[in-house]
């Protein structure tokens, strides 16, 4: 069950596993925390629930830093719901909000509306109003209100904490495939297939799909192996992020050639998973060298994708 908003009153929740967050990317961190959650609500006898946020915090409080989130908010729910939960409170974040006090907030929404039995928390997880809600005043009210605390410490891979942070910084780099390690999966941005310029099957005789995204963030510009979901299908393919530079074109797309597909897809949804950056875009002399080229980042993106 997915909860927009937590209003005060009659309860559907007891005896509650319950972590916060954001959750942005749902990665091997978060999902360490989701692991518990789920965990420890099987052996209570009760719910496991994650509470987040629409908007994300830093679009409130600091719209100027201009943060590109990894998952729009459909993403970030289809992800936590998969991931054992029992439900997810998506809680309105508003100025008003976010000067709520730490303890009234956990009064209010952990004891009062979700009833709380254990919290589980990230190692560094700050809350409530200015950040002063930490793990040490969790603790002082778990023992007034009857909940136990659970703290989880960073997850690494390849010696490195995952965070959100520097799977952006990651993407921004093309380093798609180090991405995925931290994300536990590979990264993905869903969208809708428009009309665009007809050039990949007309000049170069590969068709391809212009993908308009939601998502605020695609790696950086080059040709990428790619999976992609085309509703239970997942098929292979070819992804080009850039404009085109050997038609002097202006605006950056998503272009996605499916390797095992023939027909329209207009107006469809697909998700695209990037699995590893074949090379840099680039400016061909020809059409006839671009031609080749797209045939042998193919063959490429075949042998990258066939251990997957």
């Amino acid at each position: 069950m997915v909860y927009h908003d937590l209003p005060p009153g009659e309860s559907a929740f007891f005896r509650t596993v319950v972590t916060i967050g954001n959750f942005d990317g749902v990665h091997l961190g978060h999902r360490a925390i989701l692991g518990l959650v789920v965990q420890r609500a099987r052996e209570l006898g009760g719910q496991a629930v994650a509470v987040t946020f629409n908007p994300h915090p830093v679009k409130v409080l600091r719209p100027e830093v201009n943060l590109p989130l990894l998952t729009t908010q459909d993403q970030k729910l289809k992800l936590l719901t998969a991931s054992g939960l029992d439900a997810v409170v998506v809680l309105p974040f508003t100025t008003e909000f976010a000067a709520l006090p730490a303890r009234d907030f956990v009064r209010q929404y952990f004891c009062e509306r979700l009833r709380a039995r254990e919290v589980v928390v990230g190692h560094d997880y700050c809350f409530g109003r200015g950040r002063e809600g930490n793990i040490d005043l969790l603790k002082e009210m778990g023992e007034i209100y009857g909940f136990t605390v659970q703290v989880v410490w960073a997850v690494e891979v390849d010696r490195a904490v995952v965070s959100s942070s520097l799977i952006r910084a990651l993407l921004r780099l093309g380093k798609v495939t180090e991405a995925g390690r931290l994300l536990g999966r590979p990264y993905g941005v869903a969208g809708r297939v428009i009309q665009g310029k007809g050039r990949g099957a007309k000049l170069l005789g590969v068709p391809t799909a212009n993908i308009l995204t939601p998502n605020e963030l695609l790696p950086s510009t080059g040709i990428y192996a790619v999976w992609v979901r085309r509703g239970e299908e997942i098929l292979p393919g070819v992804a080009n992020i850039g404009t085109c530079p050997t038609f002097d074109n202006s605006e950056l797309s998503l272009e996605v050639h499916l390797m095992e597909f023939s027909g329209d897809l207009y107006g469809e949804n697909l998700e695209v998973q990037f699995v590893t950056r074949l090379r840099e875009e680039q400016r061909f002399p020809s059409l006839e060298a671009l031609a080749a080229q797209i045939h042998a980042d193919i063959a490429a993106a075949r042998q990258a994708l066939a251990p997957h």
